[in-house]
């Protein structure tokens, strides 16, 4: 998860005899088309969740987030089992995860970050997290950042050796056939693609020193509507709003599609003008939107946006888009889509959500027992 906690929350590290000074910004990957072949490499699952470093010194106890900023007070039920489980000294890199009975759940995990403390209290009840771990910078004084991976593993594993719910630690292997299984059955999961990491490579904190290997899939989408680029209202395009047709007929919104050159922004405003409408009577988003286009999107508005005009401009649902996305989040995209082509061929009609790969997210009741 990137660093989203920057947008709003600006508190400052409290200074702790941790065995590592803390922040740690954790260490990154870049991302590749497919999973290496060659040796010397470990695969992980690619976790969707919040990227956390964890510091520990006795009862002294700090979850860190990608950016630097501490997430503790979003997350109160791990204290107890990360105090009752973990060496009284270590620093631990891994993933705060939701689960939920249809897969990963990131929507609950942003509705964590709240300013009341009683919300969260409820929300931590109602939908406990789970920790998965997958890296050890440090146990007791010893710092492990500069020791090969697979001595970081190995210490990993027996520190972890007899933890249970909420404390996980990632699967890994390095057989090149389970990664491409898990590649293709772990998406179910809500899971991310597959991580690799060098079997002899130190940890490399904001080093992009692993690869990704993430799901990539193509989609015709209805585009409903667009959003006028921050550079250039009325005359450079910033994204397209993209909806699929459900079992009953109704249009949802289901993500943006950006990511466009100047050149394209510009094109992209004459194409679309005759398709633009000035009243919503009869667009099959007017339910969510007020008296104007200038309305806000239904589901748009959320506490990572802060002041970002997110104003939108309706378009008769007539043109077809193919896009490339990378997973659902529940019904939507879980991130932005990539344009591809137009599809004259296609009517906006057969842009349902039948079209969509789903696999049956079987590998969670592995990895996270039901009885927990």
């Amino acid at each position: 998860m990137d660093g989203v906690f920057s947008l709003r929350h600006k508190h400052i590290l409290p200074i702790m005899a941790f065995p590592l000074a803390s922040p740690i910004l954790p260490m990154l990957a870049k991302r590749v088309d497919a999973i290496p072949s060659g040796a010397g490499f470990s695969f992980e699952p690619k976790w969707d969740g919040f990227r956390c470093i964890l510091f520990r010194d006795h009862d002294e106890l700090l979850l860190q987030s990608r950016d630097g900023k501490p997430l503790d007070r979003y997350f109160p039920e791990l204290r107890a089992p990360l105090l009752a489980q973990l060496p009284t000294r270590c620093v631990l890199d891994g993933e705060i995860v939701i689960v939920s009975p249809s897969g990963l759940d990131f929507d609950a995990l942003q509705l964590r970050v709240h300013p009341a403390a009683s919300r969260i209290k409820l929300l931590s009840e109602q939908t406990p997290a789970s920790f998965v771990f997958f890296d050890l910078l440090a146990e007791g004084d010893h710092d492990l950042r500069d020791e090969p991976f697979t001595t970081r593993r190995a210490a990993l594993e027996k520190i972890l050796a007899h933890t249970k719910p909420p404390l996980h630690l990632t699967p890994a292997t390095e057989d090149h056939k389970t990664a491409e299984d898990w590649f293709s059955r772990f998406e179910g999961a809500g899971l991310d693609g597959v991580m690799a990491k060098p079997l002899t490579g130190p940890y490399t904190p904001d080093k992009r020193t692993m690869l990704k290997i993430k799901h990539e899939r193509d989609c015709d989408c209805v585009v409903a509507g667009f959003r006028w680029h921050k550079d250039g209202p009325n005359t450079l395009i910033g994204s397209l709003l993209l909806g699929l047709y459900d079992t009953h007929g109704t249009l949802q919104n289901v993500g943006t599609c950006s990511s466009f050159t100047a050149a394209k922004r510009k094109e992209l405003a004459t194409f679309l003008e005759p398709f633009r409408v000035t009243s919503l009577a009869d667009h099959p988003w007017a339910s969510w939107a007020a008296e104007t286009t200038g309305s806000r999107m239904p589901g748009a508005k959320s506490r990572w946006t802060g002041s970002k005009d997110l104003s939108w401009e309706a378009l008769r649902p007539e043109l077809v888009v193919e896009v490339a996305y990378e997973h659902m989040q529940g019904d939507r995209f879980r991130h932005l889509a990539h344009f591809r082509r137009w599809r004259t061929d296609k009517s906006p009609a057969d842009c349902t959500y039948a079209q969509l790969e789903v696999i049956p997210p079987e590998e969670l009741n592995k990895i996270f027992p039901t009885n927990r």
